[in-house]
């Protein structure tokens, strides 16, 4: 992506001059800059524009990322702004706001279901059975209390992963088989049965989850990655106020 943002900045002049002579018609200034991005970039597909509220930047959206230039794309930036006064990273918390999922849209049955203790609080997990981080993981959640865990099984890494997770998901008890295999690397001997694995990887796709662990919690935000039990603790107490 570094190679991509080099050649956009690099770039820019020729795309002011190109914008310059192509007619605008009654398209937003949004819409514009999204045409003459994708026009001039050889394949790079932008998602959105939209105008930010600071410095008559607008914001461009690529993948994951996010890209800033002005009006007349004069210039592009990569990186973070941070609001001088609160100090908060305005870039990273607008990534985490497009990356949340609703918790509403989540097909919970097709999930692994976990409770413990009073299971009020709520997390959802892509999980894949050959994930190192997702063992990991799984080892600080299991001193997690009060908890009620819905796990994807979102075998990605092999095709491993896939039986592994088919045997799971055709266990007697699900969240026993579980953890099982990932605290203890014992791998389930279930018959076949139908899965929701194929409907689990679609809506991974949908919603780009290219990585496990990755969690959901209540409010829809997105965290990437095995955290630590501390801040797990501290995101699950966030969501329970």
């Amino acid at each position: 992506m570094l190679k991509r943002i080099l050649v956009l900045v690099l770039l820019a002049p020729v795309l002011a001059l190109a914008q310059a002579g192509e007619p605008a018609g009654k398209l937003t200034s949004e819409a514009i800059i999204k045409r003459t991005l994708e026009g001039r970039m050889g394949g790079i597909k932008v998602d959105a524009v939209a105008k930010t509220p600071y410095l008559g930047l607008y914001e461009v959206r690529l993948d994951n990322e996010i890209l800033y230039t002005d009006e007349k794309l004069n210039y592009i930036f990569s990186g973070n702004i941070i609001d001088g006064k609160s100090m908060q990273n305005l870039t990273e918390k607008r990534l985490r706001d497009l990356s949340a999922i609703k918790w509403e849209n989540l097909p919970l049955d097709a999930a692994v279901k976990t409770v413990r203790g009073n299971g009020k609080r709520m997390l959802a997990i892509f999980s894949d059975p050959n994930c190192p981080y997702c063992k990991r993981f799984e080892k600080d959640l299991a001193n997690v209390d009060n908890i009620t865990i819905y796990t994807f099984l979102y075998p990605i890494l092999s095709e491993d992963s896939h039986e592994k997770s088919k045997a799971v998901w055709c266990s007697a008890d699900k969240s026993k088989a579980w953890s099982a295999l990932m605290l203890s690397g014992t791998v389930p001997t279930a018959a076949r049965c139908d899965t929701p694995i194929e409907n689990n990887l679609a809506l991974g796709h949908k919603y780009r989850v290219t990585g496990t662990p990755t969690l959901i919690f209540a409010n829809g935000e997105r965290v990437p990655g095995a955290i630590p039990q501390a801040q797990l603790e501290k995101l699950l107490a966030d969501n329970a106020k």
